[in-house]
C-alpha cells in the first residue's frame, strides 16, 4: 500500500489534535458498525425474520451480512490492538459501508428496505470525519447506488417506480446531511485549532512567566493563612532555607518558615499596615525584607510575599557613604597624618639619642606603636573611600582558591611558614565576583586565621573548606582558625567598625571585608559550631541571579 504522499498530508484539514480527535470519532463509529453487523448476522438465525422478510436473493444476502461481520470484527481487533487509522483507512471503510449496505440492499426487498436508513448514518459519518470535498463523494456515490438500486428493480424486476421516487428522496437525504454536517464539522474544526493555539499560547506564557520568576532576584512566596508554603521561587529557596529542598531519595521536602518570618505574618495578620522590621533567615543568611499582600481580594485565603535581599539596598547605601567618606578621608588624610607623622618622625629622632633611659624608651615605644595604629586606621579608611565598583566575572571558585593558596604561602614564607589544609567537597559550582576584592578578603581572614592560631598554639595553621550549599546551586568558602574563638557576647559585634579584641588592632578588618563581600554580593558570616577556633563563611551569590 502507498504512503501518503506530503501534498495529501498538507491539505489535510486536520492539525495534530485534530488528527486525534479523527481517530477517536472512527473507533466510535467502528463500534457501531460492529453492533449492527452483529445484529444483521444475528437476524440470520432467527426463523420468523427469514420467513416475513422477502429476499430476491436470500443466499448472496446472508452471505453479505456475514461479510460485513466478519470486516467489521477484524478492524475492532486490529483497532484493540493499537492501530492508527489515516485517512486513506477511514475513507475505504465508509465506501465499504455504502456499498455492503447497498448490495445488501439489492439483495434483500430493494430501496423500500429499512437498511436503507443505515446508509444516511453512513454518509453522516463520512461527513463528520472528512468534512471537505470526499464528503460530498460519498453523498453522490450513495445516491447514484440508491438510484441505480431502483432503476434496475423498475426495469428488470418490474418493481413500482415510486422506488426511484424514494431513491431520489434519499439522495436529497443524503445531500442534505453533507452540507449540514460540512459545515458544522468544519465551524467545530476552527474552533477546535482556535482553542488549541490559546491553550499553546497560554502554556507558553505560563512557562515564560514560570522562567522569569525563577530567575528573579526578589524572593516570591505562596502561603496559606496559617504560613504553610504552597510555592516558592528559586531565590526565595536560596535566601530562605540552608537545608537541601530534596531529601536523599529525591523527594520534595515540606518547607516550613523561618521563625522570623513567621512572626513578621502574624504581626501582618493582626495588621496589614503593620512594619515588618527586617530579619535574618538564619544566622549566615543576609539581611532580607518581607512585604505581604492578599493574592486574592475577594477570599483572602492566599498571601503573596515578597522576600528583598537588603544587599542591594546596602549597596545603594555604600555608594551614598563612600561619597561622604571620600571627601572625608581627605581632610583626613591632610589634618592627621600630617601630624602623625611628624610625632613619629620625633619617636624616631628621640630613640637616636645616647641619653635616653629605660622609662623614656618606654613612652617612645608607645607613641611608636600607637601612632602605626592610627596610621593603619587611616589606611584602612582611604581604602573603604578608595574603593572602587566591583567589576564581577564568573570564576571556577575551585581554581581559583588553588592558586590563592599557593600565592600566599609563598608570601607567608619570607616572614614565617603557614600551613593551610585546602578541603573540596563535591562538585563546585562558578560564582561572579571581582577576584581582587575577594582576594583581599581572604588575605584578610587568612591574616587573622594565622596570628590567633598562632597566640592559641603556637603553630601556623588554617583550614580553607570549598563547598557548594545546600541546593548545590552556590559556592562557598569556610575559613577556619585554631585559635582561642570569640565570646558569645561578642559574636554580634565583630562585623561592626573599630570592633576589636586584639589591643593592637584597628577595629575595620572584618567592617572592610563583609563591606567588599557585599559589594560583590557575596555574604560574609561567622558561623557557629563545636569545634575549636573561629570559623568564617563567605557564601557566593548564585551566578545567574546577580542584581
Amino acid at each position: 500500500m502507498a504512503s501518503d504522499s506530503p501534498t495529501s498530508t498538507a491539505r489535510s484539514p486536520f492539525g495534530p489534535h485534530a488528527k486525534y480527535q479523527q481517530a477517536r470519532l472512527f473507533r466510535i463509529y467502528n463500534h457501531y458498525r460492529l453492533v449492527i453487523s452483529i445484529l444483521l448476522a444475528g437476524l440470520l438465525f432467527i426463523e420468523p425474520f427469514m420467513a416475513e422478510t422477502k429476499f430476491r436473493w436470500l443466499d448472496t444476502y446472508q452471505v453479505g451480512a456475514l461479510l460485513y461481520f466478519a470486516v467489521n470484527g477484524f478492524i475492532a481487533l486490529i483497532l484493540l490492538a493499537g492501530f492508527h487509522p489515516r485517512q486513506r483507512h477511514i475513507t475505504l471503510s465508509v465506501l465499504a459501508d455504502i456499498l455492503i449496505i447497498h448490495g445488501l440492499l439489492l439483495a434483500s426487498s430493494g430501496i423500500t428496505s429499512g437498511l436503507a436508513n443505515l446508509v444516511i448514518v453512513s454518509v453522516a459519518a463520512g461527513n463528520i470525519l472528512a468534512p471537505n470535498r470526499l464528503g460530498t463523494f460519498y453523498a453522490a456515490l450513495a445516491t447514484l447506488c440508491s438510484l441505480g438500486i431502483s432503476i434496475w428493480a423498475t426495469l428488470t424486476l418490474h418493481a413500482s417506480a415510486d422506488d426511484i421516487v424514494r431513491a431520489g428522496s434519499l439522495g436529497i437525504l443524503y445531500f442534505a446531511a453533507a452540507f449540514v454536517l460540512q459545515g458544522i464539522s468544519k465551524r467545530v474544526i476552527r474552533s477546535e485549532a482556535l482553542a488549541t493555539s490559546r491553550a499553546k499560547s497560554i502554556a507558553e506564557l505560563e512557562q515564560i512567566n514560570q522562567q522569569i520568576i525563577q530567575r528573579m532576584r526578589t524572593g516570591i512566596l505562596v502561603l496559606d493563612r496559617f504560613g504553610q508554603i504552597r510555592l516558592a521561587n528559586a531565590a526565595a529557596e536560596e535566601m530562605l532555607f540552608e537545608e537541601a529542598a530534596t531529601n536523599p531519595y529525591g523527594m520534595r521536602q515540606a518547607r516550613t518558615l523561618p521563625a522570623p518570618l513567621k512572626d513578621g505574618l502574624d504581626i501582618w495578620l493582626h495588621d496589614h499596615h503593620a512594619k515588618i522590621e527586617p530579619f535574618q533567615a538564619n544566622p549566615t543568611s543576609p539581611l532580607l525584607q518581607a512585604n505581604f499582600t492578599q493574592l486574592d481580594q475577594d477570599r483572602g485565603d492566599q498571601i503573596l510575599v515578597f522576600i528583598e535581599d537588603m544587599s542591594k539596598v546596602t549597596q545603594q547605601a555604600q555608594q551614598m557613604k563612600l561619597a561622604s567618606l571620600g571627601r572625608l578621608t581627605a581632610g583626613i588624610a591632610h589634618e592627621i597624618r600630617n601630624p602623625l607623622g611628624a610625632i613619629s618622625h620625633a619617636a624616631q629622632l628621640m630613640e637616636e639619642s645616647p641619653h635616653i633611659d629605660p622609662g623614656d624608651q618606654q613612652m617612645l615605644d608607645i607613641i611608636r606603636r600607637h601612632s602605626k595604629r592610627v596610621n593603619g586606621i587611616i589606611e584602612n579608611v582611604l581604602d573603604l573611600s578608595r574603593r572602587r565598583m566591583a567589576n564581577t566575572e564568573l570564576v571556577d571558585v575551585r581554581a581559583w582558591l588553588s592558586d590563592f593558596c599557593s600565592d600566599f604561602q609563598q608570601t607567608q614564607a619570607e616572614s614565617a611558614p603557614a600551613t593551610i589544609e585546602l578541603l573540596i567537597e563535591g562538585k563546585i559550582p562558578g560564582a561572579r565576583f571581582d577576584t581582587s576584592q575577594i582576594e583581599q578578603v581572604m588575605v584578610n581572614l587568612c591574616d587573622n586565621g594565622l596570628r590567633y592560631s598562632e597566640q592559641n598554639t603556637g603553630e601556623r595553621k588554617i583550614q580553607l573548606l570549598i563547598a557548594s550549599t545546600a541546593d548545590r546551586e552556590r559556592a562557598r568558602i569556610d575559613i577556619r582558625d585554631f585559635g582561642a574563638g570569640i565570646a558569645p557576647e561578642y559574636r554580634d559585634s565583630v562585623f561592626e567598625p573599630f570592633f576589636t579584641t586584639d589591643k593592637n588592632g584597628t577595629g575595620l578588618g572584618l567592617y572592610l571585608a563583609r563591606e567588599l563581600c557585599e559589594a560583590n554580593q557575596a555574604h560574609l558570616s561567622l558561623v557557629e559550631d563545636d569545634q575549636p577556633g573561629c570559623r568564617f563563611r563567605i557564601t557566593f551569590a548564585h551566578p545567574g541571579r546577580m542584581i
